[in-house]
């Protein structure tokens, strides 16, 4: 029972415009498509990670996802994960597919139980008590998420689909208690992105706009 969405990374055709000749061998541009359900999975990734939670950072241009594991202290980020907008999108949409089928078969997960507080921590309170190595500071990037469950846990894997071969980057296991809070917490920032990028759009339409001008003045009428 599996899901996968994509966003392949297409390659232009070429722009006839630049001045250097078609057969020069430093420009080369070519649209291609991997096959559906085609990933190589490197040994290093072969076993993958548990993650209890995880963490969502944005910009206008990338998604930065944090896998926790808080089964041990300190807390500490298991794997770092960078999606496209767009492909994020995809991620949530195959998400709640597959917990929808899940819950089909096997009934929705037991609930787990809510935090002692409803103060939501700033960022730099919620880093300052985690352990982040060296290694996974810059992540890993994916274009494409492959989602696949059992009856006890969900799987997730992170794909780059980049010519001759598509890849899994990252591999996230998810007990199915934890998977819908983490739907809720991806659909929660990515509805704040959009939010934000709304309004940013809003603001430079307002700023294109011409100045308002004043109405035209009127004499007032002659007396004698």
């Amino acid at each position: 029972m599996m899901t996968q969405q994509m966003a392949n990374e297409n390659q232009n055709p070429g722009n006839p415009n630049d001045p250097r000749p078609a057969g020069d061998p430093s420009l080369f541009s070519q649209q291609f498509q991997h096959p559906s359900l085609s990933a190589r999975v490197p040994e290093k990734v072969a076993r993958g990670v548990l993650s209890t939670g995880a963490l969502v950072q944005d910009s206008p241009n990338e998604f930065v996802m944090d896998f926790v594991q808080g089964i041990t202290r300190p807390l500490q980020i298991a794997a770092r994960v960078v999606l496209p907008p767009s492909v994020m999108a995809d991620f949530i949409n195959a998400a709640r597919e597959n917990l929808a089928n899940f819950e089909k078969t096997y009934g929705p997960p037991k609930e787990l139980p809510k935090p002692p507080t409803d103060r939501r921590p700033t960022i730099e309170e919620i880093y300052s008590e985690l352990k982040l190595s060296d290694e996974l500071l810059s992540g890993v990037y994916a274009n494409a998420v492959m989602i696949g469950h059992s009856a006890s846990e969900f799987f997730f894997d992170f794909i780059t689909r980049f010519y001759p071969n598509a890849a899994v980057s990252c591999r996230i296991y998810f007990s199915a208690q934890q998977v819908p809070r983490l739907l809720e917490t991806l659909t929660m920032a990515f509805n704040q992105f959009q939010k934000r990028m709304a309004a940013m759009q809003q603001q430079q339409q307002q700023q294109q706009l011409p100045p308002p001008q004043d109405p035209p003045r009127e004499d007032p009428p002659a007396s004698s």
